[in-house]
């Protein structure tokens, strides 16, 4: 019996063990959804308070519950460690590191290169590796394959198995999880991609197989790619009109009642979270290492990137209308987190915004029911306590981040004057005096 064999035959009886390296927004729900389906889970991850979470039983991450996680390590089919040697007898291992961008603006691979160096000397015959952290077309195959086949001296797609599948974790949904979201999984060789199919299949609902690790890692960049440079196009617009002082949020709604041939995005204070304002980026270094411009790219990204200067523009702006400076002004900012009702804070554009307002001698304070405290650069601040109290005192409330518990209504009545760059006041704000829209 071949190595494909007798890995696909321990798939199936769930007698394969499986290595989750990095146990984060991405590594955590995968090891509790394979866990779920029968695997023995092994997660490595590097930060010991993380490892000691996991082995109480306790979640850290909000898509995840603690009774979830409690229930599966008790079961024992979950446990977490910071050693790479448990890998030992593990089967199927899925890298799920970060993969930020360096302060340059060149991918960061030092995770993947870390995790690959930690995981290769205990790769056997008749094992699976899946990368999963989005990264630039290549990598799999230029980085990965050599770092495994030279330390362990195996032969991909014959001895062992290597494949690219792209995490497509949105943080906060109920509706597309782990479990039920599409995976794209691409193998260097046929095997590869065959075996990686059969073992993500066991827990999950579709896969979608693709010819090569390079599809599957030019797939991904293109899905956050497109949302990047049309989030770009309407954060422009929303700029155009302000200029010709129309709303632009009627004007997105308005268009939105198309049935075809449109796709709604909404504006606001910059791009957040992991994959969108870094992926596109990793395509554009890659194609610069080829003589060639990716110009969509680099100017959704400046746009992008400039939206948290535009908000503060308006903030001095609304406070200007009424006769105050922005130096020694009190400033609450509502919402921290990058999107709403999540405790993500990677990326957030409310780390711009505050730490512009801070640099203009702003008094700032910030507020977010899920994010405790920021230490950011030279500024580090808690999220006040007394919500109402604080949106009285201040002089503006500037809505970063549209938090769905929230009563928007009160705050509309509380507050002095308010810089909404979510529109999150809706028709509760349409025509206050005291309300500046993005």
């Amino acid at each position: 019996m071949s190595h494909q064999q007798e890995l696909l035959k321990k798939i199936q009886d769930r007698s394969a063990v499986v290595g989750i390296l990095g146990l984060g927004y991405v590594g955590l729900p995968l090891a509790v959804v394979f866990a779920e389906a029968g695997f023995k889970i092994i997660g490595i991850d590097p930060i010991q308070a993380k490892v000691d979470a996991i082995n109480r039983g306790e979640s850290y991450v909000l898509d995840v519950p603690t009774e979830q996680v409690a229930r599966l390590v008790k079961a024992g089919m979950l446990s977490a460690t910071t050693e790479y040697a448990q890998l030992r007898g593990a089967d199927l291992i899925s890298i799920c590191v970060p993969t930020p961008l360096k302060q340059t603006g060149d991918p960061d691979l030092s995770f993947i290169l870390s995790a690959t160096e930690g995981l290769a000397p205990y790769l056997h015959p008749g094992t699976a590796v899946v990368l999963e952290s989005s990264t630039y077309p290549g990598t799999t195959r230029e980085m990965v394959l050599p770092k495994l086949t030279e330390v362990s001296q195996l032969k991909v797609g014959e001895e062992f198995f290597l494949a690219f599948s792209p995490e497509r974790v949105d943080p906060g949904r109920k509706d597309w999880t782990t479990r039920n979201t599409p995976k794209i999984v691409g193998g260097i060789t046929a095997a590869c991609g065959e075996v990686a199919a059969a073992w993500y299949s066991q827990a999950l609902e579709r896969i979608v197989p693709v010819s090569t690790t390079e599809v599957a890692e030019m797939a991904k960049l293109l899905e956050n790619t497109f949302r990047m440079i049309n989030i770009g196009l309407v954060n422009e617009l929303a700029m155009i009109c302000d200029r010709l002082g129309v709303d632009v949020w009627e004007v997105i709604d308005a268009a939105a009642t198309k049935p075809f041939g449109f796709m709604k995005f909404s504006p606001g204070p910059g791009l957040g979270g992991h994959c969108i304002p870094i992926d596109p980026l990793y395509l554009s270094w890659k194609m610069k290492s080829l003589n060639y411009t990716a110009r969509f790219i680099e100017l959704a990204s400046e746009i992008n990137t400039n939206m948290p200067r535009f908000v503060i523009g308006k903030v001095q702006d609304a406070l200007n209308d009424v006769g105050k400076p922005v130096k020694g002004s009190r400033v609450l900012v509502l919402g921290a987190a990058y999107k709403p009702d999540i405790d993500d804070l990677r990326e957030s554009p409310a780390l711009d915004v505050i730490g512009l307002l801070v640099k203009k001698g702003a008094k700032v304070v910030y507020h977010d029911p899920y994010i405790a405290h920021i230490e950011h650069d030279d500024w580090g601040m808690e999220s006040i306590k007394d919500l109402m109290g604080e949106v009285a005192a201040a002089d503006v409330v500037v809505i970063v981040t549209n938090h769905s518990c929230y009563d928007y209504a009160a705050i509309l009545d509380t507050a002095k004057l308010i810089v909404d760059t979510r529109n999150a006041l809706g028709k509760f704000g349409k025509g206050s005096p005291k309300v500046v829209k993005l």
